[in-house]
């Protein structure tokens, strides 16, 4: 058994943990980070890149199915899983190379296996070949989350899945159902009806995309059922019965009890974070609901041990466990820390149309007590979408009436997951809507809809 001494010691290399460690490594700090299952994490692997790879798939499948409304003659396209699984595996693998060249480059420290914590400042990594005492005055916890797992409703791998095999699907689906309607299910949903699946959708809480603002949500589920889905909402999957060849699902409403037949079942309830086997509870670190508590800095309360991404409060998202890990190689490395705000962070889908968010929806601004204005403008009415044969799509703006101060955005349509990005900046700035309706957009571009959508709530609106 052999020990070591680090000043940063990371556990888990998903999008917090090796973005945290290259980021230490950068500021002269010794680090090591400890992965025991994939470089980059579920994001690289099975989550963010392998699914929007695929997602690409079915967009490309959908453009030249329409490819005579553009004047251009295909013949009839097909779809081809096996081969957009391997492109999609293909593409996670490069990235997740990737990090490891990161780790080479900044001289991180990269052990493959299970950490322990086992007392202040130390860690045992159990590998393939022997055990390992790692020691430091600054541990930080990035192990991830996973799929949760809902009694009588588990996955087996063959008719019940969870995202790791949608990813690596063992039969084409034809007749699926999702049980959830975030952004892992429809992300989910949109691929298979995408591809030809007969696809149905149920939602527990009583509207499509609850986390979502109300009118944006309601037109994503318009555009979901123009393209063949199926959306049952306030619905509640009760049992399965599993076959060889189906699944019998009990679909509960509160008028109702039915049973329908599906080939496959997709879970998408939600994720628990991975907490187990980690010491966790001997080092004093409080964990809530499979999830540690931290303070805005991530710190746990244990002196030395922080927690950052998914394992910690969300929003669960990639690009906030990597604002996260940077804060905290930052704090350790002696600057100041840069809390994560999370009404300043983006949610995106990337289904078809795509769904994007920041900041307060109109009914959370009006519950905080703020008097809104609000701003709307549909992409029917854009030069550049109708160019583009993808003029389905709405943008909403949200402002406070009294400050002019933005409070949220909401878009649905085509590349939006691109667009909000400006609106992020907008808040960190502090944007009113006067700024935004001052600055010059570039024309076409669907940027000039986030210019309308200002210019709507002001009673100003040009081209609608």
């Amino acid at each position: 058994m052999s020990d070591q001494n680090f000043d940063m010691i990371v556990i888990g290399a998903g999008p917090g943990g090796y973005v945290a460690a290259i980021r230490g490594a950068q500021l002269g700090l010794n680090v090591a980070c400890i992965e025991r299952e994939h470089l980059g994490g579920i994001c690289l692997n099975w989550g963010c890149i392998p699914t929007k790879a695929m997602l690409r798939s079915a967009e490309v499948l959908n453009l030249v199915q329409r490819a005579k409304d553009f004047g251009v003659k295909v013949n009839a396209p097909t779809p081809d899983l096996e081969a957009i699984v391997k492109r999609s595996r293909a593409v996670a693998k490069q990235l997740s190379n990737g990090v490891g060249y990161l780790f080479r480059k900044n001289k991180v420290t990269s052990i493959m296996g299970q950490a322990r914590l086992v007392g202040t400042g130390k860690v045992v990594v159990t590998t393939d070949d022997e055990e390992q005492v790692l020691h430091s005055a600054n541990i930080i916890v990035a192990t991830g989350a996973r799929a949760r797992q809902l009694p009588g409703l588990e996955s087996d791998g063959k008719r019940v899945w969870t995202y790791k095999h949608a990813l690596q699907p063992p039969h084409e689906p034809k007749k699926l159902l999702v049980i959830g309607s975030g952004a892992i299910g429809i992300e989910f949903a949109s691929f298979y009806n995408g591809i030809g699946a007969d696809v149905t959708v149920v939602e527990v809480m009583e509207r499509l995309l609850p986390v979502e603002d109300a009118e944006i949500a309601a037109f994503a589920k318009k555009a979901f059922e123009r393209r063949g889905m199926t959306i049952r909402e306030g619905a509640k999957v009760a049992r399965l019965d599993r076959h060889d060849d189906k699944v019998v699902v009990h679909i509960e409403t509160p008028d109702s009890t039915t049973e329908e037949e599906f080939d496959t079942v997709i879970s998408a309830v939600g994720i628990v974070g991975n907490v187990e086997g980690l010491g966790l509870s001997e080092a004093g670190v409080k964990v809530d609901r499979s999830h540690i508590v931290t303070d805005p800095y991530c710190r746990t309360g244990v002196e030395g041990l922080y927690a950052v991404g998914d394992v910690v409060a969300g929003p669960w998202l990639a690009h906030k466990a990597s604002h996260e890990g940077v804060m905290v190689a930052e704090m350790i490395a002696g600057r100041d820390g840069h809390p994560v705000k999370p009404e300043t962070i983006a949610g995106c889908t990337y289904c078809h149309p795509q769904i994007a968010s920041v900041g307060l929806t109109e009914a959370q601004a009006k519950a905080a007590g703020y008097d809104v204005r609000v701003g709307r403008f549909p992409f029917q009415a854009n030069g550049k979408a109708i160019a583009l044969g993808d003029s389905q799509g709405l943008i909403k703006t949200v402002f406070d009436a009294q400050t002019d101060a933005l409070l949220g955005a909401h878009m649905v349509g085509a590349e939006v997951t691109e667009l909000i990005q400006g609106y992020v900046i907008g808040q960190k700035l502090e944007t009113t809507g006067q700024d935004l309706m001052e600055t010059v957009f570039p024309h076409p571009t669907l940027s000039e809809m986030m210019h309308e959508s200002a210019l709507d709530a002001n009673d100003r609106v040009i081209h609608y």
